[in-house]
């Protein structure tokens, strides 16, 4: 493959079928398309047509857009941001708290150079295997052990996701339906549950079972909008000054002690490396060069916006900024409330997205241990955003439903959602983002270990592993915590009991919680 070629990813993506490989054609078209459902959070559908050269070694297959569009750099730079703005951005207040104001700002930085870098890097072993998928370079560098451990991270990262979206849901509906049933204020916790139930059976599980869910990605652009609206509501509240606050000595410190928790949960925020090959591939006249400018403007814009929420959230709450930041705004502040209303939107929105890539790991990993067969319902002439039908079939009927009730009975064990975000950074996101991409690089990049070209690989790797493995032995023993979702700040008591006129336990959130 000559090198100009090779520059011109959005034109061929090449998928390399090798005689004795340790994973088989089918298994490898099979993850190589899952991988395409995975990132279909983008509204550009695509085809790909199979193409066999004269000797048979690999398969070339073309990518042809409907329309027969390509996106422009600006184009391709909004459809990344997309992708990487999201719910995540609620607990960066939370997360300045554990690692401190000043270190932590400092610490979102660094976490988005990092994440500029370890993008970057991905498409750089694509143009090395000449594959452009995740699980393409995986399988690629490492066979079927890089096939496996990927398939393991891709399930565990969108099933704790559902999770938090439950414990979100839970919360921030809650609070919404106190503010017009005060007298519901005094059993918060069944209240909870019963909205987490409601919103499972009636929006959840229906969405999750339609064939075609993976329309709903393009939903993404309305969630982009619920969180900048969210966004300008944090900031009015901060410019309002309806929220008065006590510091504290912990108020305004540069560090603090909890440094791995905090960047668990900022990594969470900014992972977006399913998305990466898709956005790639849309680029019209593709090249690296024109790869890291993308690259640049979507992390940039990402960070100004967490940031903002950072900067915002703290500034008025600073030492009692929960893990949700909406937990912090008083039950009865209606502009929150709307906030809250947006936010569940947005979430539901994302749920069956995240479902169905864990259904169709499932279901991957059944076919190849249970059944002992690839899957050959998933082949690259067939996009399953073009299926008809709202069924899908009995199988994967119950996958959904074990996977769906399973994060359901999960959610209720913690009401910490600042836990659940930094276990998802901790276990999924930071292995997904920075451990693989730089082992994939060194495993196919021909330079020594300790070269100039692998050096950065192996920083990003000796990093992602050293915060994993601390944070993973600080977070778990204290996982559950003793957090409460009925728990009414200090700062709203006065109000909350003149408007609710309910007897409530009034707490003061402790600091780490």
């Amino acid at each position: 493959m000559s090198d100009s070629r090779r520059n011109t990813a959005t034109e061929f993506s090449y998928i390399l079928q090798r005689q004795g490989s340790d994973v088989s054609a089918g298994e490898t078209h099979a993850f190589d398309d899952l991988n395409n459902l995975m990132e279909a959070k983008h509204s550009t559908q695509h085809q790909q047509r199979p193409h066999t050269n004269e000797g048979g070694q690999y398969t070339e297959t073309l990518s042809v857009l409907e329309g027969d569009t390509l996106s422009s750099l600006p184009q391709a730079s909004f459809n990344y941001i997309n992708s990487i703005v999201g719910s995540g951005v609620i607990g960066i207040p939370y997360a300045l708290h554990r690692a401190g104001f000043g270190l932590g700002l400092l610490l979102l930085v660094l976490v988005a150079y990092i994440t500029d870098y370890s993008l970057i890097l991905m498409v750089r072993c694509g143009h090395l295997c000449g594959r452009f998928s995740y699980p393409g370079i995986m399988e690629a560098a490492y066979g079927k052990y890089g096939y496996y451990l990927l398939s393991m991270l891709q399930f565990m990262y969108p099933f704790l996701a559902m999770i938090s979206y439950n414990v979100v849901v839970g919360d921030t509906l809650s609070k919404v339906l106190v503010r017009f049933f005060p007298s519901w204020g005094t059993s918060m916790g069944a209240v909870r549950m019963g909205v987490v139930f409601f919103v499972t059976v009636g929006v959840v599980v229906p969405l999750c079972l339609y064939k075609n869910v993976s329309r709903l990605a393009r939903a993404s652009f309305i969630s982009l909008a619920c969180v900048v609206f969210i966004l300008f509501a944090v900031i009015i509240k901060l410019l309002s000054g309806d929220y008065t606050v006590v510091d504290t000595p912990d108020s305004w410190r540069f560090a603090n002690v909890d440094l791995i928790p905090a960047t668990g949960i900022m990594v969470f925020a900014f992972m977006c490396h399913h998305n990466t090959f898709l956005v790639y591939q849309s680029m019209r006249n593709a090249t690296l060069e024109r790869w890291e400018k993308v690259t640049h403007i979507s992390i940039g814009f990402a960070l100004a916006v967490a940031a903002l929420f950072g900067i915002a959230g703290y500034s008025t709450f600073r030492a009692l900024s929960q893990g949700d930041l909406l937990e912090n705004y008083c039950w009865n502040d209606d502009l929150m409330n709307f906030s809250r209303v947006l936010f569940s939107v947005s979430i539901l929105l994302t749920f069956p997205i995240e479902c169905f890539v864990s259904r169709e790991i499932v279901r991957a990993l059944v076919h190849r241990f249970v059944l002992k067969e690839p899957i050959s319902e998933f082949t690259l002439d067939k996009d399953p955003n073009l299926e008809k039908g709202a069924d899908i079939d009995e199988y994967s009927k119950t996958i959904t439903l074990a996977i769906v009730f399973s994060a359901f009975i999960i959610s209720p064990l913690t009401d910490c959602l600042g836990s659940v975000l930094e276990l998802n950074g901790l276990l999924a996101a930071i292995p997904l983002a920075y451990i693989l991409p730089g082992l994939a690089y060194i495993q196919m990049e021909s330079h020594s270990l300790f070269s100039r070209e692998k050096l950065p690989a192996l920083g990003l790797v000796v990093f992602g592993t050293i915060v994993t493995i601390l944070g993973v032995a600080v977070l778990l023993p204290g996982l559950m915590g003793d957090c409460r979702a009925d728990v009414v700040m200090d700062y709203c008591r006065q109000e909350f009991t003149n408007v609710a006129n309910a007897s409530i336990t009034v707490a003061t959130i402790k600091r780490g919680n």
